[in-house]
C-alpha cells in the first residue's frame, strides 16, 4: 500500500494508490467521509490504517500532478538518523567502522516534502547530500527482539540528510550541521512495509546531482540493518507510533570528493530507492533577513 499526504487549494489531505499500482484516491479535510488524518489513523495502529485507507479509496481520483506534497508523516515524535552504516561511507569519511551504530537527532524543522525547495542558509558553502532509507515505526516498543522488530515497521521512505558539513564538525557531535531548517527531505509517500523484501534489504539506492549520479549502493550493504537498528535504540529509546529511523548514506558524499561537491541554489537533487520512489528537490538561497532599521530617539534606551 502506498500513502501520500498532500496540500489542495489550501487544505490538507492524503490518498492511497489504487493495489493494481494505477489511480491515486483520496480527499482532503473538509470532504465527506473524511476518514481523519494519516498521522492519527498511523498511532492507531495497522486495523485502523487499514479502515482509514478503505475509505479513501471510496473517495474521487487525486491527481498528484496538481497537488503539493507534504511530508509523508507530519508531526513525528522522533527522528533518529544513523551515520556511518555503510562500510564505504565511513571510509571515505576518514572514520573507524563503529562496532555500535551511530546515532543522532533531526527536528521536524529541518524537514521538506517532496517538490520542494530545500534551503542553502549561506553561512557555509559546504551543503551536503546523503541519500537514504527511512523507517517508519508502526507499533511501539522498548526492548524490542530481534525476531519481532520488523513487525514494528509500518513503511519505508526516501530520505535527503542535507548537512551543513562546515557546521557538522565544529563540535564533536553533529546536531548543528544536521538540523539547519529546510534541509532534510523526505517523500514523496510511504510504501507499507508488506510490499517490500523484509528490511527493505536488496533495494537499489541512487542519488542524482543535476542528472549526475553521485551515490550509488544497495540497502543490503548497511552495517545495522534495520532489524538491528530497532533493537538497539528501542533498549534505552522507547519508540513510538509515527517515529522515523533514518538508516544511513552510502559513499559519494560532495565531502568526500577532490575538488568538494556541494549543493549550491539552482541545482536538483534526487535520490531514488528501488520500489519505494524518487524524491526530488530543488536547491534555492534562503530569503536575507529584514535588516533592523536604526532605532529612533524614543527607541533608543541605556543600561
Amino acid at each position: 500500500m502506498k500513502l501520500v499526504r498532500f496540500r489542495r487549494e489550501g487544505r490538507e489531505g492524503w490518498a492511497v494508490q489504487d493495489p493494481a499500482g494505477g489511480a491515486w484516491h483520496g480527499a482532503t479535510e473538509d470532504a465527506a467521509g473524511w476518514p481523519g488524518s494519516l498521522d492519527a489513523a498511523i498511532r492507531q495502529g495497522r486495523a485502523a490504517l487499514d479502515a482509514a485507507a478503505a475509505a479513501m479509496r471510496a473517495q474521487p481520483v487525486v491527481d498528484l500532478a496538481q497537488v503539493a506534497f507534504l511530508a509523508p508523516v507530519a508531526e513525528p515524535r522522533k527522528i533518529i538518523c544513523v551515520g556511518l552504516n555503510y562500510r564505504d561511507h565511513t571510509e571515505e569519511s576518514g572514520f573507524e567502522q563503529p562496532a555500535y551504530p551511530t546515532l543522532f537527532s533531526r527536528f521536524n524543522t529541518s524537514l521538506v516534502p517532496h517538490g520542494v525547495p530545500l534551503e542553502h542558509a549561506g553561512l557555509s558553502d559546504s551543503l551536503d547530500f546523503e541519500g537514504e532509507l527511512v523507517a517508519v515505526i508502526g507499533t511501539g516498543g522498548s526492548c524490542i527482539r530481534h525476531e519481532d522488530a520488523l513487525s514494528h515497521v509500518l513503511a519505508y521512505s526516501v530520505f535527503n540528510d542535507g548537512s551543513m558539513r562546515e557546521y557538522q564538525f565544529k563540535t564533536p557531535q553533529w546536531t548543528m550541521g544536521k538540523n539547519f531548517d529546510r534541509t532534510g527531505a523526505f517523500g514523496p509517500w510511504l510504501v507499507t512495509a508488506d510490499e517490500l523484501p523484509p528490511g527493505a534489504k536488496g533495494l537499489r539506492l541512487e542519488t542524482r546531482l543535476n542528472g549526475q549520479t553521485v551515490q550509488s549502493a544497495n540497502t543490503s550493504d548497511m552495517v545495522f540493518d534495520v532489524a538491528s537498528l530497532i533493537v538497539t535504540i528501542s533498549e534505552a529509546i522507547t519508540l513510538e507510533a509515527g517515529d522515523l529511523i533514518v538508516a544511513g548514506t552510502p559513499a559519494g558524499i560532495g565531502h568526500a570528493r577532490e575538488p568538494r561537491l556541494y549543493m549550491q541554489p539552482g541545482d536538483v537533487c534526487e535520490v531514488e530507492i528501488e520500489r519505494i520512489g524518487l524524491l526530488r528537490n530543488r536547491i534555492e538561497a534562503r530569503a536575507p533577513l529584514p535588516t533592523p532599521h536604526p532605532p529612533t530617539r524614543k527607541e533608543e534606551t541605556t543600561a
